[in-house]
């Protein structure tokens, strides 16, 4: 029987007999009715968690920061518009946000801020006595930074989650339900990634933030202010957390399980430069750019318990949008590319079969509950159920269902994939849970818990 299999029996045993609905409470403090919450940064991804939170009745936005006067005026008109309280302002230069941090009214924070930035500010909430950090992707640049974040929340017994929704996705959360019941039997190999066209997110023309120029920089919009530059410097798996956040909660990784090894390749760079003279033309200064990051990097990772992982990040050249999902077992598998199941002793031999009618009928009790909540949220709902999710662990005072220790292992695979790129070689995973792994349980989305 499979480690995931035997963890959801026995769990589902616990939950049945009532002992254990949710994680024990972490501090003395007692549950909060209302969330006291903060917003750093608040561009178009940081607008979407402050929608969400605006609409809630269990949370009060106390405080926003932003060095962008026209983001701050869209929140504020949202706030003012979802007739909650006018929230406390910071503002001005790229330390202002430490000033939100000394206020004594905030329970709690949420970080979308350019990736460069997630480190310092989360050490900086942490040392100033702020013991829920919700925080965008990615946790750290370098590998440093995620021992430096992890080391930081242990010392001040706080949680940091990374705000990672795709764990949330409704085929995701089914075909989880379905690795937990032992539907694909033992689980071999896992894949997914970031295949996702972001010519026009990484270029624009400074005024709208979609395939509408060839600059980046100051003269961008939005992320190509500053995600473009990752472009130009970086040569990894820099967008890793959507493809192997999911992966990682069906095989128990931390929790009985962890990555122990990991190498990656790049191919050539063509794409944006491709982009920028169709977009500029030949002539353009941006066409002199020379990026570094390869069209398409390919991962590959080694568990403790013997699966496989692959991981692809395709980000350059034009496609359709795909996570490339697969997870594989010794009864069958399940891949979202073509939308299709094959289950041995039940499906056709050698046929693939239409997922939906799987998928119906191993909805996971979340979005049974929440589902209809989850309707208007942003990337299909799933953005709902992770901020829900951050929400309740403040307001319960208990650890958060994916926890520093799955940011850092999620977050330093783009630190590893550079290593292993510019090296040629294979590299090790360090253990960020410093041997707890051998001993966490697996309480990720249990029934229907957060």
């Amino acid at each position: 029987m499979s480690s995931s299999r035997r963890h959801f029996l026995q769990s589902s045993a616990v939950l049945s007999a009532g002992i254990l609905l949710h994680p024990q409470s972490l501090f003395a403090a007692p549950a909060i009715d209302k969330v006291r919450l903060g917003f750093i940064g608040v561009g178009l991804r940081g607008q979407n968690h402050l929608d969400l939170s605006l609409r809630r009745s269990d949370v009060h936005v106390v405080s926003i920061c932003d060095i962008d006067e026209g983001m701050l005026a869209t929140s504020l008109k949202m706030v003012k518009d979802s007739g909650k309280p006018e929230p406390k302002i910071y503002k001005g230069d790229v330390h202002a946000y430490r000033k939100l941090l000394e206020a004594k009214d905030i329970d709690a924070i949420i970080i979308s801020t350019p990736w460069e930035w997630h480190k310092p500010m989360i050490i900086d909430a942490l040392e100033r006595g702020i013991k829920y950090v919700g925080t965008e992707v990615m946790l750290g640049i370098t590998l440093q930074d995620h021992w430096d974040v992890v080391k930081a929340c242990e010392k001040h017994k706080a949680q940091v989650m990374q705000l990672e929704n795709v764990c949330y996705r409704r085929d995701v959360m089914a075909v989880m339900n379905m690795v937990r019941q032992g539907v694909f039997g033992e689980i071999i190999h896992l894949q997914g990634g970031y295949q996702h066209d972001l010519r026009g997110v990484k270029f624009n023309d400074g005024k709208t933030p979609y395939d509408s120029g060839a600059e980046f920089g100051q003269k961008g919009y939005s992320e190509a202010k500053w995600r473009t530059q990752h472009s130009v410097d970086r040569n990894g798996d820099l967008y890793p957390t959507h493809g192997i956040g999911p992966v990682a909660m069906m095989i128990d990784i931390n929790r009985g399980n962890r990555f122990t090894k990991l190498s990656s390749f790049a191919s050539k760079a063509r794409g944006l430069h491709d982009y920028v003279v169709k977009k500029g033309g030949a002539d353009h200064p941006n066409a002199k750019v020379q990026f570094k990051l390869g069209d398409v990097v390919t991962t590959q990772i080694g568990c403790a318990n013997g699966e496989t992982i692959l991981l692809q990040h395709d980000t350059n050249l034009p496609r359709p949008y795909s996570l490339g999902f697969r997870v594989q077992g010794t009864k069958g598998l399940w891949m979202d590319i073509n939308k299709s199941i094959h289950i041995e002793g039940i499906s056709k031999p050698h046929q693939w079969e239409a997922a939906k009618e799987w998928l119906d009928k191993y909805d996971h009790p979340l979005w049974k509950k929440y589902g209809n909540d989850a309707q208007g949220a942003g990337h299909g709902g799933m953005d709902f159920f992770v901020v829900h999710a951050f929400i309740e662990s403040v307001k319960r005072q208990t650890v958060t269902p994916q926890d520093v220790y799955d940011a850092a292992a999620w977050s330093a695979i783009t630190p590893l994939s550079e290593i292993s790129v510019a090296e040629g070689k294979t590299v090790d995973f360090p253990d960020f849970t410093n041997g707890k792994w051998k001993n966490r349980k697996n309480t990720f989305a249990i029934d229907d818990s957060y």
